[in-house]
């Protein structure tokens, strides 16, 4: 059965694909959005990144008709504009990012990502790196694991969560992501597990975001897209929660804001300074019902697109 990406159709149209551009695919996946890209037109070229290793050589099995017009490129999309420049790229016609973990990673019970399975403590996007999520679980002072699951996993309980770890870890580590639920479930008051969905959630999303830095990536890597846009070039970026979406909001808000003038100057509007990027929808897209139905990690899909106009 073919990939279907979430939100593909709309983040296709708005991204105004043309003959002879050039496309970037930061976030490769399995190559869904990448493969509608490229097949708009014979002489566009798509440079497709993936911090996944895995995830690019599956992508090649769905992409493998457009191979010729597709340079791969293992490495996080914030280094996007160095890489590209020695492609001799320094311009762009688009740019598209679909964020966060693909369901094929969170398939995968031996990644380590889901608290659906049990597995090693993992949750590398870049199998390369080092750093894992049992190492962020059992070396993490508690102020530094309080703080991440405030910050990224916004989590109520987070200092009972990690007085727990700190405490289960002292006797032997925790090795497993059952292991690790059975902590959590061990630290939060009844009422709280009574709740619908799973009280992992939380917990798993930070320590996912700590151990592939997904926020700090995300910030450089649209201010890096954005630099790389011609003009009438569009990013198109596809965000999950809400952390995600309020970095992606309010730097679009700051690059398509005019910069102010001293309020005393007696200028005209068409004196003033405009902005170099406009919103192509000021609200973000949602999924239908329809594709929610098929695909239920769509339910809290957000679409942002943004265009250089100077």
């Amino acid at each position: 059965m073919e990939h279907i990406s979430v939100l593909q159709k709309e983040t296709i149209e708005l991204l105004n694909v043309k003959e002879n551009g050039i496309y970037v695919d930061a976030t490769l996946g399995r190559g869904g959005h990448a493969k509608c890209v490229v097949r708009q037109a014979s002489n566009i070229h798509l440079y497709a990144f993936d911090k996944d290793e895995v995830a690019i050589e599956e992508s090649k099995e769905n992409l493998k008709d457009y191979l010729h017009q597709i340079t791969f490129i293992h490495d996080d999309f914030c280094h996007m504009k160095e890489v590209l420049e020695t492609f001799n790229v320094t311009k762009v016609d688009g740019i598209m990012m679909d964020l966060g973990v693909s369901s094929p990673q969170f398939d995968d019970p031996s990644r380590g990502f889901s608290y659906r399975y049990d597995a090693p403590l993992d949750m590398r996007m870049d199998q390369t790196q080092t750093l894992r999520a049992y190492d962020v679980v059992n070396t993490y002072s508690y102020e530094k694991l309080v703080h991440l699951l405030q910050a990224y996993g916004e989590e109520r309980y987070a200092k009972s969560i990690a007085r727990k770890i700190e405490i289960v870890r002292n006797e032997n580590p925790i090795e497993t992501t059952f292991q690790l639920v059975d902590v959590i479930k061990s630290a939060l008051p009844q009422k709280e597990l009574n709740k619908k969905g799973h009280p992992a959630k939380q917990t798993f999303q930070a320590l996912r975001i700590e151990v592939n830095q997904e926020l700090t990536s995300l910030s450089a890597g649209l201010h890096e897209a954005c630099q790389l846009l011609d003009i009438h070039g569009r990013c198109a970026v596809i965000s999950f929660h809400s952390l995600e979406d309020r970095i992606v909001k309010n730097t679009f808000k700051d690059l398509t804001t005019a910069p102010s003038a001293l309020p005393k100057l007696p200028l005209l509007a068409s004196q003033m300074e405009q902005a170099s990027f406009s919103l192509v929808n000021k609200k973000p897209i949602i999924a239908s019902e329809e594709e929610i139905e098929i695909n239920h990690r769509a339910h809290s899909a957000k679409l942002r697109v943004i265009e250089r106009i100077k």
